[in-house]
């Protein structure tokens, strides 16, 4: 199993930073690869259009991708999952590899969601994308101990 989290925009290396790592480092333990990436956010505003913005940063996440990666859009029109659904879609969508992509302040370009391979929803919620992060990385590590019968997600 194999997971890449790329997502828009230079982490912040606050307190939900820390968070994020915690949840990547214990699904590391399991001896699963965890690559995190990111691309440059385009500064929304002045000369640029939001969707201009998106598609550029889209471009960016697209070159980003790895070959025979499968992409997980993070959007709130997503799929809602059960913990339970997510992990059983994981353990489908990580071979040989997925990268969930998560979005910047303005959220993943339209065309990107659409060429996705499967779109999944945090939340019908808007979420700041470093709480995403955050989010994912928890989900990630509860679906990793739901599919090796590790007691925490009960």
């Amino acid at each position: 199993m194999r997971l890449r989290i790329l997502s828009v925009g230079k982490p912040d290396r606050g307190r939900l930073a820390e968070l994020f790592e915690d949840y990547v480092e214990r699904v590391r333990r399991f001896t699963i690869e965890v690559e995190v990436s990111w691309v440059a956010e385009v500064r929304a505003g002045g000369k640029f259009s939001d969707a201009h913005v998106r598609e550029r940063e889209a471009r960016a996440l697209r070159a980003a991708l790895p070959d025979r990666t499968r992409a997980i859009a993070l959007s709130p029109e997503g799929q809602c999952l059960t913990s339970e659904q997510f992990a059983e879609r994981l353990a489908r969508w990580s071979t040989p590899s997925a990268a969930f992509l998560v979005g910047g302040p303005l959220g993943l370009d339209p065309a990107l969601v659409r060429g996705a391979d499967a779109v999944v929803s945090l939340s019908t919620m808007t979420l700041p994308h470093e709480l995403a992060r955050v989010v994912l990385a928890e989900q990630l590590y509860r679906a990793v101990t739901i599919l090796k019968r590790v007691p925490y997600h009960k």
